[in-house]
């Protein structure tokens, strides 16, 4: 299958008129698996939210290529899902099947073998029944990509997956992020690993509230790069207001 590109076209995004992210213009390859990275407190979540639309940018625009809501599938930070909701195991999972089974109807059998196999490949046979909040950290987003293989969208937007998680759940979920670039499905995760991102992500978008660079990851995480972007996070306005609007750059 291939993956429509998406293309961010001078997008600044804002929390109550202060900027977060600015200007930033560039394409997601169809395909490509790009790691959003840069410092702390660089906008990178803030950068991944808009593209799934749950923020608007005050200025710019997303290009989606006419992708659907359906067509994204998105993991927040594990900080914003509470799992103290009573649910278990194999319900979580099959919410990644509503798009297929609307918000209030049945799902079908085929859609239990399907998630059967997501629980499988995640590792978690025999978890079917447990509840969500008896779940160790790295069980719980072993979980969450399973809903995700559910899903079966066209992008995947993946935020810090891989925070406070053991190494070895790590390395599985690596393999499953390889598994749907292989698919050719587009994959955007925001890392702050830079190590983790040069061995496994292709392409990186490095990212200081300003697009510090973007392309192949062995050529934008380079010492002088790393070494701007840290300036560029140190020395940003936090009261900074919104800027005049920038110019496009040429297609």
């Amino acid at each position: 299958m291939s993956a429509p590109a998406l293309r961010l076209r001078n997008v600044t995004v804002a929390y109550d008129r202060h900027p977060a992210v600015h200007h930033i213009s560039g394409t997601f390859l169809p395909g490509s698996l790009t790691a959003i990275a840069g410092p702390n407190g660089a906008g990178k979540s803030t950068l991944l939210k808009a593209i799934t639309g749950e923020l608007r940018p005050v200025e710019g625009t997303i290009d989606r290529n006419r992708l659907s809501r359906t067509d994204f599938g998105y993991l927040p930070q594990a900080a914003d899902i509470n799992r103290r909701f009573p649910i278990s195991v194999a319900d979580t999972i099959l919410l990644g099947a509503w798009k297929n089974s609307g918000a209030f109807g049945g799902v079908s059998r085929a859609e239990y073998l399907k998630a059967q196999d997501a629980l499988s490949a995640v590792g978690l046979e025999g978890f079917e029944k447990r509840h969500v909040g008896s779940l160790s950290a790295g069980q719980f987003q072993r979980v969450l990509f399973a809903r995700l293989l559910l899903q079966d969208a066209k992008v995947i937007l993946l935020d810090e997956p891989f925070t406070a998680i053991d190494a070895r759940t790590t390395r599985d979920l690596l393999d499953i992020i390889a598994r749907w670039h292989g698919d050719g499905r587009t994959v955007i995760a925001v890392l702050h690993d830079f190590e983790q991102v040069r061995s496994h992500f292709p392409e990186t978008l490095l990212l200081a509230r300003e697009l510090v660079a973007w392309g192949r990851t062995g050529e934008v995480l380079s010492p002088a790069n790393l070494l701007r972007a840290r300036a560029m996070a140190e020395s940003w306005d936090r009261d900074a207001t919104v800027c005049e609007p920038k110019a496009e750059p040429a297609a």
